[in-house]
């Protein structure tokens, strides 16, 4: 960071010089953009414009637009004997020649000025500058995003255009210290693949880690943003997501804020968000949106909802294969009545009454829409009912594996309960087995599995092991009020949103 020039610094006379500033603020930064433009009776002056080309719209033909609106009543007063002292004398007593142009003093206001979407011109032999407004920041249609509706909050979500998504993220995030890295994946789909981070923010092990990771994949055909997951994490075959996934710029530019790295990839409307903790899961950006005692107990639900989803239907087949004398009495006698004339004993019960959930499930979502929410609701209430009539399953049965379901509906990441969907299975078998005790070795596993765990250079278990109670408080169970949490901000020091 010392080899980065000050953004307070003046402007030099020297364009050279001026140039080569903007460049180092900006560097690591694909979309800056500069086009020099000459003039004088024998071109022989140079100016340059600069501007970030993915917070404007059509900018080429702006770039041009906005040279011609503020010079041409210019040209025409003074022919072509232009050199920078008139130029510069013109500007200084008589203003820009459009209230869409400002002069600029400094290298700070240039920063500014360019992170708000404009285009700045610097002179050869001036020390100030023009900074053109643009018609408009690039942006989308308002429309709610497919996997992360939202009641209170920015509407609006990243689409295929890679551009676009940058400039939403550029109009959140105005400074030069965020970065984007271009790369260029694939011998025939050519696929831009871009990853940005905040420079004093981010980790630098996280960010050497993952540029590592990703060296040496120009000659894969990537086509989703998905395809870059197994190259970031740490282990392929651990049903637990390393990283995650959101189409809302609000949660991208939190994660920024924390420290993550984002990865955007052209024609996808997915952004990935790495490294993805375990804490990092159990929080949404719409619990900063509601109020404190609201947000803390969806956290409270959300928690509760993660050990049903993983624990449910296992605990149960324990209890009423092996622990009988842990359900009490009237309970019992309910349960055995419900299963009288069941011909499967719970595990094989159980087995069968997740299967079909999960096959309605996969129906739900691949059917076309207008039908897939119905098929699903009908399909469920009838086979239920059908299983139940038919003495294929108890009711107490059906009604763990809809809440398991329920549970597994409320895990805010898609990735994390299809998580907890694959791990349902073994913990089945296990309790079948061994009942309790087989269930304490599989949450034993599962914890050890966890604590050897890393995404990028963090350890997964990061907030857990070692134990900080404030950060897995404010982040997992608590919502803290957000003046404590303003007052109290650190580069990667909160939870993520």
């Amino acid at each position: 960071m010392s080899n980065v020039p000050s953004v307070y610094e003046p402007i030099s006379p020297n364009l050279t010089e001026s140039r080569a500033r903007i460049e180092a603020i900006f560097s690591d930064c694909h979309d800056l953009t500069i086009k020099e433009w000459s003039y004088g009776r024998d071109l022989e002056y140079t100016s340059v414009g600069i501007l970030l080309d993915t917070l404007s719209q059509n900018y080429r033909t702006t770039y041009m637009s906005a040279l011609i609106q503020d010079l041409s009543p210019l040209l025409g007063a003074l022919d072509k004997t232009l050199t920078p002292d008139k130029l510069a004398r013109y500007w200084e007593a008589q203003g820009v020649s459009t209230h869409s142009a400002h002069l600029l003093d400094s290298i700070e206001q240039v920063t500014k000025s360019l992170t708000d979407g404009n285009v700045v011109f610097l002179l050869d032999g001036w020390d100030r500058a023009i900074g053109c407004e643009m018609p408009g920041v690039q942006t989308r249609s308002v429309s709610e995003p497919t996997m992360e509706p939202v009641v209170f909050g920015p509407h609006n979500s990243t689409i295929e255009d890679l551009k676009t998504n940058i400039g939403l993220l550029r109009a959140l995030i105005k400074t030069p210290k965020l970065k984007f890295k271009l790369l260029h994946a694939g011998e025939y789909s050519r696929r831009d693949i871009v990853y940005g981070y905040l420079s004093d923010t981010v980790p630098p092990e996280d960010l050497k880690l993952f540029e590592q990771r990703l060296s040496g994949i120009e000659d894969k055909e990537i086509l989703d943003t998905t395809y870059l997951e197994e190259w970031v994490e740490e282990s392929v075959f651990t049903p637990f997501p390393q990283v995650r996934y959101t189409e809302r710029p609000d949660v991208a530019t939190s994660a920024l804020l924390t420290g993550k790295i984002i990865v955007l990839v052209q024609g996808s409307p997915t952004m990935m968000i790495c490294p993805g903790l375990f804490i990092d899961f159990f929080s949404t950006s719409e619990d900063y949106y509601q109020r404190t005692v609201f947000s803390t107990l969806i956290r409270w639900l959300r928690v509760i909802a993660f050990i049903m989803a993983i624990t449910l239907p296992s605990l149960y087949v324990a209890l009423s294969t092996f622990h009988t004398e842990l359900i009490p009495t009237v309970l019992l006698l309910a349960i055995l009545d419900t299963r009288e004339k069941i011909p499967f004993p719970a595990f094989v019960e159980a087995l069968l009454m997740e299967f079909f959930f999960e096959l309605l499930r996969e129906a739900g979502i691949r059917l076309p829409r207008p039908i897939g929410s119905a098929v699903s609701i009908v399909g469920a209430l009838v086979i239920g009912q059908a299983a139940i009539q038919a003495k294929i399953a108890s009711p107490i049965m059906v009604i763990v594996v809809a809440l398991t379901g329920i549970a597994s509906f409320a895990m805010p990441q898609y990735n994390l309960a299809i998580a907890l969907r694959v791990l349902r299975f073994p913990l089945m078998i296990l309790a079948a087995t061994l009942g309790g005790f087989g269930l304490m070795i599989g949450y034993f596993l599962i914890l050890l599995h966890l604590t050897k765990l890393k995404s990028l250079s963090q350890e997964y278990l990061t907030g857990f092991t070692p134990l900080d109670w404030s950060r897995m408080l404010s982040s997992v169970i608590f919502r803290q009020p957000i003046r404590s949490m303003l007052k109290k901000a650190r580069p990667g020091s909160g939870g993520s949103r």
